[in-house]
């Protein structure tokens, strides 16, 4: 399945720093200085130029954007935390199935792989995207995560929920003492799986955050990477097929994951970690309408950031 219409890169992407000499800052402060300026917001101009990583978050120009397709982006390089592309990262949003990602992550630090499941009437009936599993079916604890994981399946994600938490109640005060704990001081958990919630919302920022820690586990990280598996419950023969929803996986060398989102207040979200060349980005999308076509362009530059041709 192609990606959506491409949208082209910069040859030479700004990298964020750019040395005055001292005749263009004398010029420039006289012109500042004769438009009522004061001469000292040169100076500070080429001090925020030199300054942190996150001088990009202003420019979307850069990726011939007239406007910021979605609410919130965050790009970063993992290996030395340079911040690449940011804009609204600290505002609250509502997560959708991004918040699948903390509850693996309490399910993988409190139960096994191997535990056994029994689907609850609650979990059956679990609405929007589901496998449609019965009352009574017995899954491996690993299998339900797979399906929760790769297609987002709310029922085996109830299903999970409630083997770990004892309810859904129970498991969410998991996920949010998790949260508190992680530093996440912009999330908050109404739900194990994601529906919309007036309490139910996070950050770019923070997802950011809580991707970094659950990729560091080895299971949680072969969870996300798998493009197609086949899930069956120990109690019966029936076969579920999953393929994976994160359409970036096999097309773009070096998608390791992470998870798709949506919701009608949510809108479509991604969460990608890409490896290529001896650089680790990570990119979190929160309400984009083209979230691919924006991934995609945004990996690209991170690359072109990270590896420029010499």
């Amino acid at each position: 399945m192609a990606l959506e219409d491409q949208i082209g890169l910069p040859h030479r992407p700004w990298n964020g720093r750019r040395n005055l000499s001292p005749v263009t800052l004398l010029v420039g402060c006289l012109f500042l200085w004769s438009a009522g300026a004061p001469p000292t917001a040169l100076a500070k101009a080429q001090h925020n130029t030199q300054g942190a990583v996150r001088s990009l978050h202003y420019a979307p120009h850069v990726l011939h954007w007239k406007r910021i397709p979605a609410h919130s982006i965050l790009l970063k390089e993992l290996r030395s935390g340079r911040v690449l592309f940011e804009h609204d990262i600290e505002k609250r949003l509502s997560p959708a199935s991004l918040t699948k990602i903390m509850s693996a992550l309490v399910i993988l630090e409190r139960a096994r792989l191997d535990d056994l499941a029994t689907v609850s009437k609650n979990a059956a009936r679990a609405p929007k995207t589901h496998l449609r599993i019965k009352v009574g079916e017995v899954f491996r604890l690993g299998d339900l995560l797979k399906a929760m994981m790769m297609v987002s399946a709310n029922d085996a994600c109830l299903a999970a929920v409630e083997h770990v938490g004892g309810d859904e109640a129970q498991f969410v005060t998991l996920m949010n003492a998790k949260a508190a704990a992680l530093g996440l001081s912009d999330t908050h958990f109404s739900n194990g799986c994601g529906f919309d919630g007036p309490d139910h919302y996070s950050t770019a920022d923070d997802l950011a955050k809580l991707s970094e820690v659950a990729m560091r586990n080895a299971t949680f990280r072969n969870l996300v990477k798998a493009e197609r598996e086949i899930i069956t419950p120990v109690s019966g023969y029936r076969a579920y097929v999953l393929h994976n929803t994160n359409r970036l996986l096999g097309r773009i060398p070096g998608v390791e994951g992470v998870k798709t989102g949506f919701t009608s207040k949510a809108g479509r979200c991604l969460i990608a970690k890409v490896s290529q060349n001896g650089s680790d980005l990570l990119l979190v999308i929160l309400n984009s309408n083209r979230r691919w076509t924006t991934a995609k362009s945004l990996i690209d530059y991170g690359f072109r950031l990270t590896n420029p041709i010499q």
